[in-house]
């Protein structure tokens, strides 16, 4: 029985099939095999695991998402160094600019200081209209660039008009006979000096003349430097002198001290008529110089004296970022009282009228800061950052159909197959031969082989992995059955009729092609 199995194996075969071959390929690699004495082996295929594309794909994602955040903090974290012109040399301004640079750098702020020094408060502001800096000290009554915009109150100055009191009986002296001078009104065909050599002081002399109806003209000015006060006052070179400046600084003191060097207590001058000035120039406001606050005995002022006064800003272009000229108002008042340590004046740094009318209108970073309308990061970048995650879903949603487009054919391909092996199950229990049934388990490797490779690329999900898996199992099932049937068959068993075996033909070669 056991001799003559390779025979009925091969009868089986014939009467089974009808035909060596079922088909042109099946054929061919028949011959093949014939020939070589073996299978050739597939070449081997080692397209890269989907699971690793996604791990690596996801993972540099990760890392481009992680770069790109941390050159947005870098960028975003990174001091903004803002140029501020600010003169003349040596004077007051400068140096509060300069300690707060100073300051800025050493606490590592966010926003930086690089003064730039200028001539004059007119070249200042020149810097801002032609965009050569980004903020500027400026004098309030000054003309304004229209792309400036306040950051801060750097200081106020007062007007101080005062008459020295001359020695008794002093042929050198210059006031035209004994009345002595103790209103503007009889300012009239007097000498006045202006301390300052900026013309902006004699300007405002000329505002204050002409309030009280004096044509400038009809008065004689003589400017002077700081350093030429006290040689002023005791030749005297002038009958009345006008300064501008904070109480308290040192033009003021120095002014004060030198009118009372070689003379008594000086005599202020109000200026009565400050309420018409400041309705006339907005520029100015009205002001009090309190009694007694140079000191002396009796006090000096002995009673409050009417002035006006004027401001001294920082400014900032109107291109300025928000968030940085926010974060710069908020630095000055930080360290306000550290500067004032050197520069007392430097504690009464005052923050912008934010008023939809004020004269100069505040920066929106500064007005923010003042109102207390700072807005947050998330508050800034919600919006910017909704619309990120929106295009990005968008975008994922868009690559993972354009994915699954370009693997349509291979999902088509696969879908066939998964038929193919299926037409084979149902071939496999009907089959009368061994050989065929190896060819057809073959076929079946080759399948599962094509399968697990579009796996691995992506191109079909893991369901239908399983389901392959599943059909799979059936198959070899039904393989390993009809073996164990053909191999006990008796063998007087009848052999399958032509008919049938042309039906099976036909059958094979259909689910094939």
């Amino acid at each position: 029985m056991a001799a003559r199995l390779p025979a009925i194996r091969e009868e089986m075969t014939v009467d089974a099939i009808g035909s060596p071959t079922l088909s042109a390929s099946t054929a061919s690699e028949s011959a093949r095999r014939d020939a070589d004495g073996r299978e050739d082996a597939p070449a081997p295929l080692s397209p890269r695991s989907a699971k690793r594309k996604v791990m690596l794909i996801t993972l540099a994602g990760t890392l481009a998402l992680i770069g790109l955040v941390a050159g947005a903090y870098y960028f975003a974290m990174r001091p903004a160094t803002l140029r501020i012109a600010v003169g003349p040399t040596n004077s007051d301004d400068v140096k509060v600019i300069q300690t707060m640079a100073q300051v800025f750098a050493r606490q590592h702020e966010s926003v930086r200081l690089r003064p730039v020094l200028t001539d004059s408060a007119n070249a200042s502001a020149a810097a801002i209209k032609d965009e050569t800096a980004d903020l500027a000290v400026v004098r309030g009554d000054l003309d304004i660039p229209k792309n400036a915009q306040a950051v801060a109150t750097l200081r106020k100055n007062v007007v101080m008009l005062l008459v020295p009191s001359p020695p008794a009986a002093n042929p050198t002296s210059t006031q035209s006979g004994d009345t002595k001078i103790t209103s503007i009104s009889q300012l009239a065909g007097r000498r006045i000096g202006v301390i300052g050599r900026t013309q902006a002081n004699v300007k405002l002399l000329e505002i204050i003349l002409r309030q009280y109806g004096i044509e400038p003209d009809k008065v004689t000015i003589v400017q002077f430097a700081p350093p030429e006060i006290s040689d002023a006052v005791r030749n005297h070179k002038a009958d009345a002198y006008l300064a501008a400046g904070p109480i308290g600084s040192r033009l003021i003191s120095e002014t004060i001290a030198a009118a009372l060097r070689d003379a008594g207590s000086p005599t202020f001058l109000p200026i009565d008529a400050a309420d018409a000035i400041a309705q006339n120039y907005p520029v100015y406001e009205t002001a009090e110089i309190p009694a007694g606050v140079f000191g002396g005995a009796p006090a000096r002022p002995q009673s409050e004296i009417k002035t006006i006064s004027f401001a001294h800003h920082v400014v900032a272009r109107d291109n300025l970022s928000e968030v940085t000229v926010a974060n710069l108002t908020r630095q000055i008042f930080a360290i306000r009282q550290e500067v004032a340590t050197d520069f007392p004046l430097a504690a009464k740094i005052e923050t912008p009228d934010t008023d939809k009318d004020a004269v100069l209108p505040a920066h929106p970073g500064a007005a923010a800061y003042v109102d207390g309308e700072e807005k947050s990061f998330m508050d800034r970048y919600s919006d910017y950052i909704w619309w990120a995650l929106m295009g990005l879903s968008a975008l994922g949603s868009l690559g993972a159909w354009f994915a699954s487009y370009f693997r349509r054919d291979e999902r088509t391909s696969n879908t066939s197959q998964r038929g193919r092996l299926l037409d084979m199950l149902a071939l496999a229990r009907r089959s009368g031969s061994i050989e065929e049934l190896d060819r057809m388990q073959a076929e079946a490797d080759d399948i599962m082989r094509s399968t697990l490779d579009c796996f691995e690329r992506g191109g079909i999900e893991e369901g239908s992995l399983t389901a392959f898996q599943i059909a799979l199992e059936q198959f070899h099932n039904a393989v390993a059955d009809r073996k164990a049937w053909l191999a006990t068959r008796p063998p007087d068993e009848p052999k399958n009729t032509p008919k049938d075996n042309v039906t099976a033909t036909v059958q094979l070669v259909a689910s094939s092609s």
